[in-house]
């Protein structure tokens, strides 16, 4: 595993567990890390300071906690639930991501934080 790391977004805080995948490794070498977070259906997204390409396991729909790395825009991601993309009840990115890592525990506690709130991620 790449390593244990905490998301503070608004007031909530939960822990997740990075992969061992080379753009999680890129991540968690850039800690910490903060931004204003924005809003997308139920996801999470804010540019982050890592370059990474697609890696050959990329994928377009992603599980609910699943953390991702979204090349175009060089963001960091996170999925609670479906976005103005996704169809029925799919978790689907506005295009492929790498998946990253997944939130420990409930990710729709990430439904209480609102655009633009400040975001941080650490090492646990």
């Amino acid at each position: 595993m790449s390593g244990k790391i905490k998301i503070k977004a608004g007031n909530i805080e939960t822990e997740a567990v990075l992969n061992d995948s080379p753009t999680a490794k890129k991540i968690y070498e850039a800690l910490p890390i903060e931004a204003r977070g924005n809003t997308w259906g139920d996801e999470i997204y804010f540019a982050i300071p890592v370059k990474s390409s697609l890696e050959k396991d990329a994928k377009e729909l992603v599980e609910v906690g699943d953390l991702g790395y979204w090349p175009s825009g060089s963001a960091f991601c996170i999925f609670f639930g479906p976005t103005p993309m996704s169809r029925g009840n799919e978790v689907r990115p506005a295009s492929a991501v790498n998946v990253i890592g997944k939130v420990s525990g409930d990710a729709r506690v990430f439904k209480k934080v609102a655009d633009g709130s400040k975001v941080r991620i650490e090492k646990a």
